[in-house]
């Protein structure tokens, strides 16, 4: 028998397991009784026989039943928001085009700014698909930001936001899930709008599991905003059925393992979905420490319906980051981040995890967080560390800072400025969230004289991902675009499906067998 019909050789065998669409079977020799592998074609004679067959596996097969055929995508992975535009109108376009289901990175952004790159998505796409959306965070310190951002969303038919960094419901994520609801020709509620909702917490995934409070909804229909037909039909249904797990990412993060979040989700999934008796099921994905073929197949057989990628998606050619920036980012190793203050919820000490190799932006955060929770006014902080931060973080005196972040809080919310003007601790926090704001957009303009301050939102899966695609073709930053990076990782992780069902046979398979190269994909 030839090489080509049974694999001898780990070339033959290494190659029947990539073409994973195909049959293959798992062959005895009557001879030795050893095992190895014959592709499709193979036909048992004399000395070997057919003891197991292996059906072919696609990626587009890897997550659950129904979530490409209720989004309208053909793969199981979404591409992430990722904040101030990073994840950029291209980067969504490319990713719709590629099968995926792509978020814009509004989080950050004005209305007008976001406005400007949701027409640009839809013209680009021409109405070829929905498979795409925005982002939705949750913004306490600006919730007429939020309102505006909902409203944006509402009249430019955006019917899908990823809502991230919510503790609890806000009027306006409620909004969104319930404007429009009605009843098809069948009978069943029809949503209008989607919320994929990211939580890493059950208590803050239960919020979004069940309908929304009765107080809220009747609220919303008192401002005119809800039909009575939107309230009641909201009543009925969870504010949303699809929630991101996010377990250890880039940004905001409580850095918590997949395999002990995803479980527990998912378990709290069940039980809401007998308690209320929803006609349609929960389907729960995973995001967050997504950066190998393995990481993949693990979220997959946790049981996941799609996966999310982020981190790894701003080093592609399509991110908004300035390519200084990707550099830094393609240097990086698994420990080479650090959890640091965020500037959208600076006062409450919420922290988000950012690159640490090549900048400072932490721990001069950090210190920004502990002068802020020692004094309650920049006039009491003491003058050898007001030097040191004029000096080394904003360049320039504090009061010069401020002017410039009143002029900025007029325009965008002046309700802060109102704050701000009496409440002195509170113009303290204001300042210090402009050096947060900036180190931001400084890594996005690629301002190099501020490298060492830039902000970089980052996990641990970019440092495995830089792991595994060291010496391929996706090692250069030139072939990182967001359809070869997704479709490798799906590719991939079909492949270790495969080898993990030859595994589960109780046949040998060598421990090389478990990488996948990444290749260049159609």
């Amino acid at each position: 028998m030839s090489a080509t019909t049974i694999a001898l050789d780990e070339q033959a065998f290494h190659n029947i397991l990539r073409n994973f669409r195909e049959v293959c079977y798992i062959v005895e020799d009557n001879h030795t009784g050893a095992f190895t592998l014959a592709n499709h074609q193979f036909q048992p004679n004399e000395q070997y026989q057919i003891v197991a067959r292996l059906p072919g596996i696609y990626p587009e097969w890897l997550g659950g039943d129904d979530f490409c055929q209720v989004h309208g995508c053909r793969f199981p992975y979404i591409v992430g928001e990722m904040a101030n535009g990073i994840a950029t109108a291209d980067m969504v376009i490319a990713a719709v085009k590629a099968g995926f289901i792509g978020f814009f990175g509004a989080a950050g952004l004005v209305p007008d700014v976001v406005e400007k790159n949701i027409l640009k998505i839809r013209s680009q796409l021409n109405g070829e698909t929905t498979a795409w959306g925005s982002n939705l965070i949750h913004s306490p310190n600006e919730p007429s930001i939020e309102e505006g951002i909902v409203n944006l969303y509402i009249n430019q038919h955006v019917d899908r936001v990823s809502a991230s960094a919510y503790m609890n419901l806000s009027p306006h994520v409620v909004y969104y899930a319930a404007k429009g609801l009605h009843i098809n020709a069948n009978n069943q509620i029809q949503r209008k709008h989607w919320v994929l909702a990211k939580i890493s917490r059950p208590e803050v995934a239960e919020h979004f599991m069940r309908p929304p409070p009765e107080s809220m909804l009747q609220k919303l229909l008192a401002e005119g905003k809800l039909t009575p037909t939107e309230v009641e039909l909201a009543a009925k249904i969870p504010v949303a059925e699809d929630l991101t797990v996010e377990a250890d990412s880039g940004g905001h993060t409580d850095n918590r393992p997949m395999t002990a979040l995803y479980p527990t989700i998912k378990e709290l999934a069940i039980k809401i979905q007998k308690e209320y008796g929803f006609s349609n099921l929960f389907r729960i994905g995973v995001g967050g420490g997504i950066g190998t073929p393995s990481a993949v197949a693990a979220a997959f057989t946790l049981g996941a319906d799609y996966i999310l990628t982020g981190t790894i998606n701003q080093a592609a050619v399509e991110s908004g980051l300035a390519p200084i920036g990707r550099e830094m980012l393609a240097k990086a190793d698994i420990a080479d981040v650090i959890m640091a203050p965020a500037a959208d919820m600076f006062e409450l000490g919420v922290k988000l995890q950012v690159l640490k190799r090549g900048t400072l932006f932490a721990t001069r955060a950090q210190k920004l967080y502990e002068l802020y929770s020692n004094y309650r006014s920049m006039a009491e902080i003491p003058a050898k560390e007001r030097e040191k931060i004029e000096r080394d973080l904003f360049r320039q005196p504090l009061e010069k800072v401020w002017e410039t972040t009143k002029e900025y809080f007029k325009a965008r919310d002046p309700k802060q400025v109102e704050k701000a003007e009496v409440d002195q601790h509170y113009r303290m926090a204001l300042v210090f969230r402009w050096y947060l704001g900036f180190s931001s957009r400084w890594a996005i303009v690629g301002e190099e004289d501020r490298k060492i301050d830039y902000q970089i939102w980052c996990g641990p899966a970019m440092g495995a991902f830089n792991r595994w695609v060291t010496g391929s073709f996706l090692e250069a930053l030139g072939n990182r675009t967001v359809e070869q990076i997704g479709k490798n990782l799906l590719e991939g992780a079909a492949y270790i499906n495969r080898i993990q069902a030859i595994k589960n046979m109780g046949i040998h398979v060598p421990s090389w067998m478990y990488h996948f190269e990444p290749i260049l994909l159609n």
